[in-house]
């Protein structure tokens, strides 16, 4: 159906609904158009509003193109105090017209040549990761992570958020949802820029068992749930019915010697036990989860596992202050 000026002057005014600036812009790129645009100039006015993409550049001018030009004497930072807000040519006198238009012409040609030698390999910088992030993994990330930074803590109302790999692809991390991480723009960028942790041994370390452990030669029958990074067995005494272990497959003593995808298996282990308990025994009406770390802790098997305890109405008769219990004179307050 046709829509003439004063129907479009309503729709922008009275009835467009908005989640973002796309509607808008893309009908002022239509409007100044004459009516008809193409698909990559409305992607250009777009990106001219995505504030994310010029704090990406923003960081590789300073950290990275800015620093060659400066080490080569060509340009000088401008600063305000100790915050680099631009750059100026080095010492740089004016020029005629012809100069200047001959020497943007040399850089143009530049820009020409590298990209019909390299193609598009030279925006690969800008992918989270080599390959394809599929729009379900990359909604399951972001939704585990409250659609915040998890390391800054930035909203995604306020900045866009990347998907990452903890560990990165060419260092053996796997494509699962625990090497998954939600980071800003400006967290991510610095990761991989800045981080220069060795990650080519820690794939390996998954694989680490010790002989003799209890829990790195579970017999297979006693497992009832695993992923890639941990398992879990019903405790052998148990403290109600269905009490559950959750264990890493790495052998590792201590909680927090855990790696970030192990933590991350965790949770998603825990989140569906407590379903799957809750489905199988309607009673159970809470949880203490608990890890005893340390030997002062009450720990005795030096392989870390987390516990997970249904609780039921009227288990016991006072179960005010819960896992304080484990001082005893301590649990009512």
């Amino acid at each position: 159906m046709a829509m003439n000026n004063d129907q479009l002057h309503r729709y922008i005014t009275q009835q467009m609904r908005m989640s973002h600036v796309y509607q808008p812009v893309m009908l002022r790129e239509l409007l100044r158009s004459g009516g008809e645009v193409s698909v990559e100039q409305i992607a250009k006015a777009l990106l001219s509003h995505d504030r994310s993409q010029v704090e990406y550049y923003e960081i590789r001018t300073k950290n990275m193109v800015g620093k060659v030009l400066t080490n080569n004497g060509v340009v000088v930072p401008v600063k305000d105090g100790n915050r680099i807000i631009g750059f100026r040519l080095n010492d740089f006198v004016d020029v005629d017209a012809e100069d200047r238009d001959r020497l943007i012409a040399e850089c143009d040609e530049k820009i020409a040549d590298y990209i019909e030698l390299r193609g598009s390999n030279i925006w690969q910088h800008r992918s989270n990761a080599k390959g394809y992030v599929p729009g379900s993994i990359r909604y399951e990330v972001l939704k585990r992570a409250k659609y915040r930074c998890e390391l800054c803590g930035a909203s995604a109302e306020e900045v866009a958020l990347h998907v990452d790999h903890i560990v990165p692809r060419n260092r053996g991390g796997q494509d699962d949802l625990s090497n998954f991480q939600a980071l800003c723009i400006t967290c991510n960028t610095n990761k991989r820029d800045l981080d220069d942790a060795d990650f080519r041994g820690v794939a390996e370390t998954y694989g680490d068992r010790e002989t003799g452990c209890i829990f790195c030669g579970i017999p297979a029958d006693r497992v009832i749930a695993e992923n890639e990074l941990c398992y879990a067995i019903r405790d052998g005494f148990p403290v109600t019915p269905l009490h559950t272990l959750v264990i890493p497959k790495r052998h590792v003593a201590d909680y927090f010697d855990l790696f970030q995808p192990e933590l991350n298996a965790f949770r998603r282990m825990l989140d569906d036990l407590r379903s799957s308990i809750q489905d199988e025994d309607q009673t159970v009406t809470g949880f203490n989860v608990g890890v005893n770390a340390g030997q002062s802790a009450g720990q005795t098997i030096f392989h870390c596992h987390v516990h997970l305890i249904p609780r039921r109405h009227e288990d016991v008769p006072n179960p005010r202050g819960g896992v304080r219990g484990v001082i005893p004179e301590k649990q009512s307050y």
